[in-house]
């Protein structure tokens, strides 16, 4: 049986062998309010899938909690794009 790693060694691994740093500590913080977000206004597999959009996007992690956040209040309607313009980003 293999020892037990921590959350923080898994993602350092993760994160080297991805060839990006690991999340520093605040943004650790960040990404596990953004996933709480999303598991508690949705399904709770809306947690991870919520972090890879949040990956993807390119925002910053305080941005990303208020659109969350905006979701989870309905002001924001499923499938809409009420989010940034995405055109004018190269």
């Amino acid at each position: 049986m293999l020892d037990a790693v921590s959350r923080d060694e898994w993602i350092a691994s993760f994160a080297c062998a991805a060839g990006v740093q690991p999340p520093s500590v605040d943004e650790i913080t960040e990404l596990l309010e953004l996933a709480a977000t999303a598991a508690h206004g949705s399904e709770r597999t809306a947690a991870p899938l919520a972090c890879w959009v949040a990956g993807r996007s390119g925002l910053e992690l305080a941005e990303l909690r208020q659109i969350a956040q905006r979701v989870g209040e309905g002001s924001i309607e499923p499938g809409s794009a009420s989010g940034p313009d995405r055109r004018s980003r190269g």
